[in-house]
Order: structure tokens, then C-alpha cells, then sequence
């Protein structure tokens, strides 16, 4: 195998630490939001100086934006693939949703809290990158509902299905009190019996 040269060698020491410094940044925001982190937190917690920090970021407000977009890319891109498909039925878009939606928050439990609260404090910008609101108009689930049920407003679907996703997770530390391993067990067993149930309370709406 040829040797790594001196330029690849730092190059992957710069990926390195950058990626490092994302982590930490991850862990620090997610924990504390934008408002009460500071740029020393992430570089305590990624164990560097802070000097090293502002070489790679140049601000807090930098590295935020950058941790923002990919944390809300995370909790909203699933969605769009599969509201846009329209090879698949309105059922299999709530099946699909529902089940990707699970798999993600179980993995990222605090992902709602932390978007959510974040983007609660700057809605103009995260809703003008994300397009959201275009995207949904004019999206195969959007006519498919209004083929359907013409009397339910596109806006109340998609809450009501996004709410029953979420709700459980921003919920948790109160409903399921307690931080121990037989509590995450029975609280992942309730979001998979949570994917069958939430299509069939929507097909109720949908076919009433």
C-alpha cells in the first residue's frame, strides 16, 4: 500500500478534528441550545483548546448554523421523499411516514426538543430554507387527500400525523419518568405498536 503523503496526512488530521469539533458541538447544543453554550463548552467538551476551535469556526453563530441545518435536514427530510412519491397510496405514505419517523426519533430522542425549541426562536429562516410549506402544496399526499376527503384541510392532516409522531418523544421525561434501561424498553415497545396504530387511526378519519 503507498505511503500517505505529508498534504494527506494533514488532511486527515484537519477532517479529523473538524469532525471532532461537529460532535462536541452536537452534543453542547443539543444540551444547552444556542443561547446558553458558549464556544469554551464544545471546546472542553471535544477536548481542545479554544484557540483551535475559532482556527476551524470562526463563531458560535457559525458552527450553530451548521448543526442547525443538519439536525433540521434530519427531522424533515424524511418526510419529503415519501410525501412527493406518487407511486405509493396515501397509506403507504402514513405507513412510510410513521415507521421512518419512529426509527429516527428512537435513535435521536432528543432531535424534536432541540429543533423544535430552536426553531421556535428563528421561525422565518428555517422556514424559508426548508420550503416547507411549498412543498407540501404541491405534493402527491396533498391531492390524494383532496381526492379523498376535500372537507379535511391538508394543514390538519399533516399536524395531526406529525403530533402523534413527536408528542410521545417531547413527552417522555414526563410520562415515563426515570432514566433506566426496563423504562426505554417498554417506552420502544409502545412506539412499535405505535407504527401499526397510527395508520389505522388516520384510514379511520380518512374512510369515516
Amino acid at each position: 500500500m503507498p505511503k500517505k503523503s505529508v498534504n494527506q496526512k494533514a488532511g486527515d488530521k484537519d477532517i479529523s478534528t473538524e469532525e471532532r469539533i461537529m460532535e462536541a458541538a452536537r452534543v453542547v447544543f443539543t444540551r444547552k441550545g444556542f443561547a446558553a453554550t458558549r464556544t469554551r463548552d464544545i471546546a472542553e467538551e471535544a477536548g481542545i483548546n479554544l484557540a483551535l476551535l475559532n482556527y476551524y469556526f470562526r463563531s458560535k453563530e457559525k458552527l450553530f448554523a451548521q448543526i442547525m441545518q443538519e439536525k433540521v435536514q434530519l427531522m424533515f427530510g424524511l418526510v419529503f421523499p415519501i410525501v412527493t412519491d406518487e407511486s405509493l397510496s396515501i397509506e403507504q405514505k402514513i405507513e412510510k411516514i410513521a415507521n421512518g419517523y419512529i426509527d429516527l426519533l428512537l435513535q435521536n430522542p432528543d432531535l424534536p426538543i432541540f429543533v423544535l425549541s430552536e426553531v421556535r426562536n428563528n421561525p422565518e429562516r428555517f422556514a424559508q430554507s426548508l420550503n416547507i410549506a411549498e412543498v407540501m402544496a404541491s405534493s402527491s399526499l396533498v391531492k390524494q387527500l383532496q381526492e379523498r376527503r376535500p372537507d379535511i384541510h391538508p394543514y390538519q392532516l399533516m399536524t395531526s400525523i406529525m403530533g402523534m409522531l413527536v408528542f410521545p418523544f417531547v413527552s417522555k421525561p414526563i410520562l415515563f419518568p426515570g432514566n433506566d434501561e426496563q423504562t426505554d424498553v417498554m417506552f420502544a415497545m409502545l412506539m412499535e405498536e405505535r407504527k401499526k396504530l397510527i395508520p389505522q387511526w388516520i384510514d379511520a378519519v380518512l374512510n369515516c
